[in-house]
């Protein structure tokens, strides 16, 4: 599948900002699932400095620097992704245990470095709570396959919680949307995590979008599609070489190898959310600010 996407994201400040600096992460991954066809981002006010990098985790990441004064940032990324869909399981990992797998993260003299040990610890938005060891629980039974678990995690968070458009922001902590049960796809991702963690397991966080169908006979609401976020839980190959992400919507109850479909696009990986916010930075000034964001995700030969 052929998709465009436009993400715009606009900042008004007041008073006027002197100085910023920001790191954007906006750029869609290239992976072996999807391939990065086109990319075009417009900043407005032009920054004075602009660099693009590569961050800890592979996610393409754009640094830039305001040295003047500015009442408003804009900010409009457009991208072009060919998505290929899930990957083929490892036969050998679809029968692991999730004991077994929690059990090749200890540590051994002489043990190959696996770097999903990175997705194991607490990180900003995941804390260690008995709460989420708790709810984890009853998919984790004794013996059972950790991918039948997950996917059992994913569909008791999706039924449990209830979707709820402003009832949470960046700031709210995991376990306080886990009490109330309800939130947004990011809350539903830390929970997740926290409850993948909690089991001794290594599970991330995924940012990117979603293609949003409209109902039969509507027409496609430019605009009306949203940046989303899901998560996705290692699973080793049963041997000692490389392991595969089982990646886990909790929104859509939607989980498979490496990505949840071919209407889905991955744009950074990290340990939460803090990794990998499309935007975030320091202002100088700017005491009030208010923000508007508009995403649009549709087929390419539709645009």
């Amino acid at each position: 599948m052929l998709l465009r996407i436009t993400h715009e994201t606009r900042y008004d400040y007041s008073p006027a900002v002197g100085t910023a600096q920001h790191i954007l992460h906006l750029q869609p991954r290239d992976t072996l699932r999807q391939k990065l066809v086109q990319y075009q981002l417009q900043i407005t006010p032009e920054p004075a400095q602009a660099l693009s990098q590569t961050d800890l985790y592979g996610n393409a990441m754009r640094f830039v620097a305001l040295q003047s004064p500015h009442d408003a940032l804009r900010l409009v990324s457009r991208s072009v992704v060919k998505t290929l869909g899930a990957a083929t399981p490892d036969p050998a990992a679809l029968n692991l245990a999730w004991e077994h797998v929690r059990a090749r993260f200890r540590y051994q003299v002489g043990a190959r470095y696996d770097p999903a040990i990175d997705h194991l610890f607490v990180s900003p938005h995941v804390p260690r709570h008995t709460a989420f060891h708790d709810y984890a629980l009853p998919s984790f039974t004794p013996g059972r396959p950790l991918h039948d678990a997950a996917r059992d995690l994913n569909a008791r968070i999706h039924f449990d919680f209830r979707y709820e458009s402003h009832s949470t922001d960046v700031s709210t902590p995991a376990l306080e949307a886990l009490q109330q049960r309800r939130g947004v796809c990011q809350d539903f991702a830390h929970i997740f995590i926290a409850c993948c963690r909690a089991m001794g397991l290594a599970a991330r966080y995924v940012s990117g979008y979603l293609l949003t169908s409209p109902p039969p006979g509507q027409p496609r609401l430019i605009g009306s599609d949203a940046s989303h976020a899901w998560a996705s839980v290692y699973l080793p190959d049963g041997q000692d070489g490389p392991g595969q992400w089982l990646d886990c919507d909790p929104t859509n109850n939607r989980c498979d190898w490496e990505t949840p479909g071919e209407d889905y696009v991955t744009v950074a990986i990290g340990r939460d959310y803090a990794d990998v916010s499309p935007v975030r930075g320091v202002i100088h000034g700017g005491t009030h600010h208010t923000l508007a964001v508009a995403v649009t995700v549709e087929p390419a030969e539709d645009a």
